[in-house]
């Protein structure tokens, strides 16, 4: 038995091993080196100097809080519109799961940068809304719609809203009919059915969409870059200016790790609130 133990395990690491060395490579060893080059000042001597100055400047805190604020109302304008979707494709037949499925992950064929240039056209002063507002005369003025918070959330919403829809449609495809039956059968109505057993049922797809759509809004540059404009700064930009353009590298990978560290922590906060002991039976299931 133990020799049978023995190889299986060799076999298991042969079969990890090009995985781990690949990860060693290009993800654990350059984050290894872009940290000690973040302790590091423009000597190249040691110094914490670059993550006090982070939180000693105002200027860098604003950033972080207009980040995480943005990625919150992502996260919720997915979760809002995301989930109605979600339900009725898991009532939905196989064929129409299918075509909805093909739907919402086709816009993702397209880069993003395209996508992004679509919306500009459709949010600009002169674009698509705008000018159907201005000629059936319910506004006097063109909205501000493009270059501030509320494009760059749309710009993010379009992006990531497909993973809360799956990742929620999973958790709805697990439950059991019989437990909307037995629902009826005791006199439940429809909103008492969805907040005491679909809903509940439903938090580990909601909790895994959350973290993805939260974690990407975070880490974005590409949409804040091209729909927020000069106006809208978020810390992805701002960690790739001090890098590429005033070539402060310890600055710029101070402020990614930073990025990645709140990122990781607000996760995790979110985690362990909404795994609480009413719903530990949901997640240990």
């Amino acid at each position: 038995m133990s020799g049978g133990r023995s190889r299986s395990m060799k076999t298991a690491a042969l079969l990890l091993a090009p995985g781990l060395i690949v990860i060693l490579g290009v993800f654990l060893l350059p984050m290894f080196y872009i940290f000690i080059l973040s302790l590091q000042d423009k000597h190249e001597q040691f110094s914490l100097e670059n993550y006090i100055l982070f939180f000693q400047d105002s200027y860098y805190i604003q950033i972080l809080w207009r980040t995480i604020k943005m990625s919150l109302l992502t996260v919720i304008a997915c979760f809002v519109l995301g989930y109605p979707v979600a339900m009725y494709m898991a009532q939905a037949s196989g064929k129409m799961r299918g075509f909805i499925t093909f739907l919402i992950i086709s816009p993702h064929l397209i880069s993003v940068v395209i996508r992004n240039f679509g919306w500009v056209v459709i949010l600009g002063d002169k674009g698509w809304i705008n000018s159907s507002l201005l000629k059936l005369g319910l506004i006097d003025k063109p909205l501000k719609l493009l270059y501030n918070e509320l494009g760059v959330v749309i710009g993010l919403t379009d992006s990531f809203i497909v993973y809360m829809i799956l990742a929620i449609a999973t958790s709805l495809y697990q439950i059991d009919g019989s437990l909307y039956k037995a629902s009826g059968i005791l006199g439940a109505s429809k909103l008492r059915t969805f907040l005491s057993v679909t809903l509940p049922l439903t938090l580990p797809g909601i909790i895994a969409g959350t973290t993805l759509v939260f974690s990407l809004s975070m880490s974005s540059f590409v949409t804040p870059a091209l729909m927020g404009g000069t106006s809208v700064k978020v810390l992805p930009v701002i960690a790739y200016e001090k890098v590429m353009a005033q070539l402060n590298w310890p600055l710029g990978a101070a402020l990614s790790f930073m990025l990645l560290f709140f990122t990781i922590a607000l996760v995790t906060l979110f985690t362990r609130l909404v795994e609480t002991k009413r719903y530990k039976e949901v997640f240990s299931s």
